[in-house]
């Protein structure tokens, strides 16, 4: 007996009987890790506008909003709307340290930017992996800075894959993820992380009076821009010139021409675009763009988005009943 209980022997560990009790145990380790692992690559970014014209007035205060350092050296991304117009930019590190920091390029279109803070010491940073994909019901981690509120954590889990948002200007964000961890102003620009603390996403946006009801820019979006910016300081796209709107077929035209129920009618075309140079008309309906069927001017973004800028792209085109083929060579914007 005293072989068995005495000290330095091994004690076997506590056994429950409550599955429940476990699994919540489980759930807790989890998100513990992910904060222990990420919490410090999470920073507040102060933003400042212009000074004032009159002498001796400093920037004033704009917002504040989240970021997430992503290389060692220094580089982090955020929102694009959080550091719009951004005179002074001050980064705020989980270990208290203020920085000095700049906007390296943002791109409104996918609500996503670019900032380095000015340090010597290496930082705690997440890897940006667009690889990485979410699914439906996973958990999932947010940290940021609501309402001032530094590092705070909140959990839950994926809602939906797939969705679309509007950026500025009307360009289309694809690939967005709908989840339920809960967001407040301030968490704009933080990261959103699976159980094991791999960046999912940037939250960018929540539903005013929603519950559970939060957004966050897919990482293959986000390593998409990244590279675009840390490169080239923008987001190259290419560009038609046109403004368009969707519109109903007629039963008969789109059965003579084997289309689906819309297409997308031209409504203006801008001087001097590739769409004028290509010879296209107000009125003409796109049904095709390089042989895939347009129905919405949603998918001419999405189909524009990776479309290299110089290089002809072919639209077919129904111009008063009859098709036609339009070779246009759209331009960067």
């Amino acid at each position: 007996r005293r072989r068995a209980h005495g000290a330095g022997h091994h004690r076997e560990p506590a056994v429950t009987d409550d599955p429940e009790a476990d699994a919540l145990d489980a759930y807790s380790r989890a998100v513990m890790s992910v904060v222990d692992q990420v919490g410090p690559a999470v920073v507040s970014l102060q933003i400042k506008g212009a000074a004032s014209k009159r002498r001796g007035r400093r920037p004033a205060p704009m917002g504040a909003g989240s970021g997430v350092v992503v290389t060692p050296d220094g580089y982090l991304m955020t929102n694009s709307h959080v550091v719009a117009g951004a005179a002074v930019v001050e980064v705020l590190t989980a270990t208290g340290d203020r920085l000095a920091a700049r906007v390296v390029g943002d791109d409104p279109a996918t609500d996503l930017a670019v900032v380095k803070a000015d340090t010597t010491e290496p930082l705690r940073y997440v890897e940006v992996d667009g690889g990485r994909s979410a699914r439906p019901g996973q958990l999932v981690v947010a940290i940021g800075n609501p309402l001032g509120f530094s590092s705070t954590v909140s959990t839950g889990v994926v809602s939906a894959l797939g969705r679309t948002l509007r950026g500025k200007g009307g360009q289309l964000i694809d690939g967005v993820v709908q989840h339920t961890a809960p967001l407040n102003p301030g968490n704009s620009g933080g990261p959103l992380l699976d159980a094991r603390g791999n960046l999912l996403g940037i939250n960018t946006a929540i539903i005013a009076q929603s519950q559970g009801i939060g957004f966050a820019v897919g990482v293959d979006t986000a390593a998409w821009v990244l590279a675009q910016l840390m490169t080239t300081g923008r987001v190259r796209r290419a560009w038609l010139g046109l403004g368009a709107a969707a519109r109903p077929l007629d039963r008969r035209l789109a059965r003579f021409h084997d289309l689906g129920a819309s297409a997308v009618e031209v409504r203006s075309i801008d001087d001097d675009s590739p769409a004028a140079r290509a010879g296209l008309r107000d009125g003409d309906l796109i049904v095709e763009l390089d042989a895939h069927r347009i129905e919405g001017v949603d998918e001419i973004h999405r189909r524009l988005r990776d479309w290299p800028p110089g290089q002809p792209v072919r639209l077919a085109v129904l111009r008063r009943g009859q098709r036609m083929d339009v070779d246009v060579t759209p331009t960067a914007r």
